[in-house]
């Protein structure tokens, strides 16, 4: 049980830390993000990007195998929780995950949304 645990927490650790190198390395390249805080069932996601004269960027960091419609599901979810929380319309707030490549640079991390979202056109639940 104890070799669980010590991966359990050893990979909590690197996806912290892949959290916290996208943060700084797009904050070094001239954007203002913050870390959103964990709100358990209703969070908000891992980082707000404020645009300038645009709409804010929710940002689920992913460091884990990849699951692309989990994780975009994930991070619509919690747009959309972010939104709420702050009397917006989900539709006025941008979410994307972020997925580490490995051995790759965080430059070289993905960047998943659905054709729906990249293009503001509404969902098929919206139509």
């Amino acid at each position: 049980m104890t070799d669980v645990a010590a991966r359990n927490r050893r990979n909590r650790r690197r996806g912290a830390d892949w959290e916290s190198e996208l943060r700084d390395r797009l904050r070094e390249a001239g954007f203002d993000i913050e870390r959103l805080r964990l709100t358990g069932k209703d969070d908000e996601g891992d980082h707000i990007v404020r645009r300038p004269g645009g709409r804010p960027l929710i940002i689920e960091a992913k460091n884990a195998t990849f699951k692309p419609s989990v994780f975009v599901r994930e991070a619509q979810r919690e747009r959309d929780n972010y939104a709420r929380h702050r009397g917006l319309a989900p539709a006025d707030v941008d979410a994307v995950a972020i997925v580490r490549r490995r051995g790759a640079s965080w430059r070289e991390a993905y960047v998943l949304t659905t054709v729906a979202e990249y293009f503001g056109l509404p969902g098929e639940a919206d139509r």
